[in-house]
């Protein structure tokens, strides 16, 4: 196939006339991705392009941009293929990909979920949200004062390590849990996460919404607690109440000057339906902005779960399509709202508010996976049969390097699946070949690409994926054992590695970068968020 292709020059135009929808997606490893990019490059590896294309670019007719490492696009037409293949019709390659458009003049962010962390330092800068050090914070709790830290990450951040004695709150369920949870108005609320952005946007959540007591953001987070030289909690489970009918009443209070002060939209089923009817012409994301677990309970079929804070912390992680139509949905009348509150701030031009009733909340589970050509198989007790009668082997995991190197399956290779055409080759001569990942999905969409590089050997595909290996309850093997790919698949949080100098080092590195980002975008000019 061949693609249109259009210059670093015409895209960066209709970002800045930001007057239509489009997607400026990344199709090289996330990463690479971090190493820099386009402010509004939305990362989509053509690693996981299948699993994750319909969910990011939900109308096949939007404009799509796609940008590789280039000068060579080869990365960026074998997505594009892809693509088309699944139906997108409106696609071009940025010429020169990300080199051309450094060499166009343009500014590169490294990092990810760029946009909402330098919003995040906006909202700082342009509200003074009042904020405590560590120091500061730990000193005063040893004086005896009154002071509750509620932690605004999703509960796996949270248990993996926390502000000792604080309690998980994610995002949008500050305000509508504060009141359950911080009975009196006297007592010192103080929001952390792990560094900063939703320190800042939680506390000032609770400020803006009206909450009487005394609120501040945890400078620095857990990384600033850490590197303070304080010790952390870790594996704590002291989850926030769900509010009672007098504390959600007054949460709901809240939202309703929250609505009316930043302008929040809410719709009926009758406006929901007419949004739904134009599909075709416009992207549409509804999202589902509770918890997951009241996500996999029960929600409107076409939903999709995006907690509130989340989505906001992460924006490009959800949406791809810029300019699209948001609704966001909830039961309560409180999360939608305040997550919207901070969509619009962001400068997104349509975002909408749907709260359900229970008899609209009819589908329960995860939102459906892409249907996917599935592989001859083997089960996870066949698989060790297989292994223990000493058969010339190879098990090839294409989960991310993070999760290889939690667990494996012991003696398995990691790679990268949109690099196996390269690096297949270290892969030893054998007359079966077992492909595994996660949950086996991105194995199955690899099987049919390694039977093309190796023709004489027989290719499977675990069953299940490597969830099912551990969930048989066989032998894992944990480490970087045996890797085929580079390890730039994903990228590392500063905490991911045993070594603590790097760690501390790594920590002040990405602190410092969040508060440079304000500089960054000024000298980009392509965002324009909002003051209320």
């Amino acid at each position: 196939m061949s693609f249109r292709t259009i210059t670093p020059k015409e895209v960066r135009a209709i970002m800045t006339d930001n007057a239509g929808e489009y997607a400026l997606v990344d199709v090289r490893e996330q990463g690479v991705h971090s190493e820099g990019h386009p402010f509004f490059a939305v990362p989509l590896p053509l690693s996981k392009l299948e699993l994750r294309a319909s969910a990011l670019l939900p109308r096949k007719s939007a404009p799509i941009f796609i940008l590789d490492q280039g000068p060579e696009l080869s990365l960026g037409e074998r997505a594009a293929e892809k693509l088309a293949e699944l139906g997108y019709n409106e696609i071009c390659l940025v010429e020169g990909g990300v080199v051309g458009w450094h060499d166009a003049g343009y500014e590169l962010f490294t990092g990810v979920n760029v946009p909402s962390k330098a919003f995040g330092e906006f909202v700082e800068e342009t509200y003074g949200t009042p904020h405590v050090t560590a120091s500061d914070l730990a000193a005063r709790r040893d004086a005896g004062e009154k002071i509750v830290v509620l932690d605004s990450r999703p509960f796996p951040e949270y248990h993996r390590m926390s502000i000792p004695g604080g309690v998980d709150m994610p995002g949008a369920e500050l305000v509508h849990r504060v009141y359950e949870t911080v009975e009196d108005e006297e007592t010192q609320i103080v929001v952390n996460c792990a560094g900063r952005t939703r320190s800042i946007i939680g506390a000032q959540s609770l400020i803006n919404a009206g909450v009487k007591n005394p609120v501040a953001a945890l400078k620095d987070g857990t990384m600033g607690w850490y590197l303070a030289g304080l010790e952390l909690a870790h594996r704590e489970d002291a989850v926030a109440p769900f509010p009672g009918d007098q504390a959600l009443s007054r949460s709901q209070g809240s939202a309703k000057d929250v609505a009316v002060r930043f302008g929040v939209t809410r719709i009926d089923r009758a406006q929901l339906e007419s949004l739904r009817e134009e599909v075709e012409d416009r992207s549409l994301y509804i999202l589902d902005v509770r918890s997951e677990e009241e996500y996999l309970d029960g929600h409107l079929p076409d939903a999709r779960h995006a907690a509130g804070g989340q989505l906001v912390q992460a924006t490009d992680e959800y949406v791809a399509v810029r300019n699209s139509r948001l609704v966001l949905v909830d039961d309560d009348g409180v999360r939608g709202v305040m997550t919207a509150s901070w969509l619009i701030q962001m400068n997104w031009p349509e975002v909408y508010v749907f709260t359900a009733t229970e008899d609209e909340l009819t589908a329960t589970g995860p939102a459906p996976t892409p249907d996917i050509a599935k592989a001859p198989v083997l089960s996870a007790l066949e698989l060790d049969a297989v292994l223990a009668s000493g058969e010339a082997v190879a098990v090839i995991d294409l989960a991310t390097s993070l999760e290889y190197r939690s667990g494996h399956v012991p003696g398995a290779f990691w790679a990268i699946r949109a690099r196996l055409a390269e690096d297949h080759i270290f892969i030893p001569a054998v007359g079966l070949i077992i492909l595994t990942s996660t949950d086996g999905s991105l194995a199955h969409l690899a099987a049919p690409e390694i039977e093309k590089l190796r023709p004489q050997t027989i290719v499977r595909v675990l069953d299940g994926g490597t969830n099912a290996w551990a969930k048989a309850s066989l032998a894992m093997e944990s480490g970087e054992t045996n890797m085929l790919s580079r390890t730039d698949d994903v990228w590392y949080k500063p905490y991911d590695t045993n070594d603590q100098e790097a760690v501390r080092r790594r920590m002040q590195e990405y602190l410092d970068w969040e508060v440079g980002l304000v500089q960054q975008i000024e000298r980009d000019g392509l965002a324009r968020f909002r003051k209320f």
